[in-house]
């Protein structure tokens, strides 16, 4: 790792902010493998009083909006690091425990404010998937039975895992390329509020997490693999941690903070990772791994079904403002969710769990808002995704 050089007093203070902040929610901090040193002392000093970090995020956002070249930051790092300590000032406000409107949050957060779908795109969607789905009888309980169906045997899920990884592994090295000595691991846990989550450990490793709290489905497997490993969250952290931290010294990208406007767009690119590597139909690519290892999975009628239902992925998005603006309590969120997401109760259940996380509760919108803007974004250029993968971008600069 390369000293601190550039900005180096403004980026220690940034890093410092960022671990003292995670003193006081577990999760906050999603990554470091910055300075050990900065951890170290971190974790032996006395726990920093919320109002004294929140003075401190203010004033690093005053200090990089204000004259002079700050010991040479560059625009590009300076309205970065403005961004994400904007972020962060909003981060520690709502945990001394300000009052702050949810919409208002993830704005401040997140560089986006929140849209409330209309239901009626909900019930068109509905619609569309009682013509493409096998069967007959109530529209929920045909797709909650088709989805369960496909679930993955789990005696064969480690097997399906690897096999989708290798081959997305080979595109993304041929289409982006990878550092030399990016690796991935893959696990199996219970317990979480996610589905799938990257633990990026630095030194170009990943640790993987898969939930098999609930069954996992074959029509999302792919999705989850590409999402947290190849083109997206372990490209992204091993490609930046190359061409920005070695061979820069942009230490701030060493660490990675829930509240941050780096979210956003880290969820928009893994979530737009399937399509940008192998098209906007991946089911039959999909189905070339699955179909050998006897895990059902009809290409066709997935490909159907992923048309029909693509706009449901915003009813989370929807559930978020029932609970946190309009105060609707979780069963009302878990309601919500059976009726217009048509899930089973124990998968609502599961994503109301990860909406009422105290670290999570305004993350969805990483999701919902950050795909689009991506997508928008890229617009079908494979060069542009690339930039996501490689530059430290914000959500003002796709939207501008």
């Amino acid at each position: 790792m390369r000293p601190m050089t550039a900005g180096s007093a403004l980026v220690e203070r940034y890093l410092l902010l960022g671990l003292r902040l995670g003193r006081h929610l577990d999760g906050l901090v999603d990554a470091y493998y910055g300075p050990p040193a900065l951890a170290r002392r971190v974790e032996a000093e006395p726990r920093v009083a919320l109002g004294e970090l929140v003075a401190e995020a203010s004033r690093l956002v005053a200090d990089l909006d204000g004259p002079g070249d700050l010991d040479g930051l560059d625009a590009g790092r300076r309205r970065w690091l403005r961004a994400q300590c904007a972020g962060l000032v909003t981060t520690a406000a709502k945990l001394r425990g300000d009052a702050i409107g949810y919409s208002d949050e993830v704005e401040s957060c997140y560089g986006v404010r929140p849209r409330r779908v209309p239901e009626d795109r909900f019930a068109a969607a509905h619609a569309a998937l009682d013509e493409v789905l096998p069967g007959s009888g109530p529209l929920a309980e045909r797709y909650g039975t088709w989805r369960e169906a496909q679930a993955v045997p789990p005696d064969r899920l480690g097997d399906a895992i690897a096999s989708l990884a290798e081959d997305f592994r080979a595109r993304t090295d041929e289409a982006f390329g990878l550092p030399e000595g990016e690796h991935v691991e893959f696990e199996l846990v219970r317990d979480r509020p996610w589905s799938g989550f990257n633990y990026y450990e630095g030194g170009l490793r990943s640790r993987v997490a898969i939930n098999v709290d609930l069954p996992v489905l074959s029509p999302t497997l792919a999705h989850l693999v590409a999402h947290e490993a190849y083109p997206g969250h372990h490209t992204e952290h091993s490609r930046k941690e190359v061409g920005l931290v070695r061979r820069q010294g942009h230490l701030e990208e060493t660490i990675f903070l829930v509240g941050t406007p780096q979210c956003l767009l880290a969820e928009g690119l893994a979530d737009l990772g399937l399509e940008v590597l192998v098209g906007e139909r991946p089911e039959p690519v999909v189905a070339e791994h699955l179909r050998p290892l006897a895990v059902p999975y009809d290409a066709e009628v997935v490909a159907r079904v992923a048309v029909a239902t693509q706009s449901l992925d915003t009813v989370r998005g929807n559930a978020a403002l029932l609970l946190h603006e309009d105060g609707a309590d979780p069963d009302e969120a878990v309601a919500y969710l059976e009726r217009w997401s048509l899930l089973p109760r124990a998968r609502a259940e599961k994503a109301v769990s990860f909406l009422s996380d105290p670290t999570w509760r305004s993350y969805i919108s990483c999701y919902v808002e950050g795909l689009p803007l991506c997508r928008a974004w890229v617009g079908g250029d494979p060069a542009r995704f690339g930039r996501l993968l490689s530059e430290p971008l914000t959500p003002a600069q796709l939207q501008a």
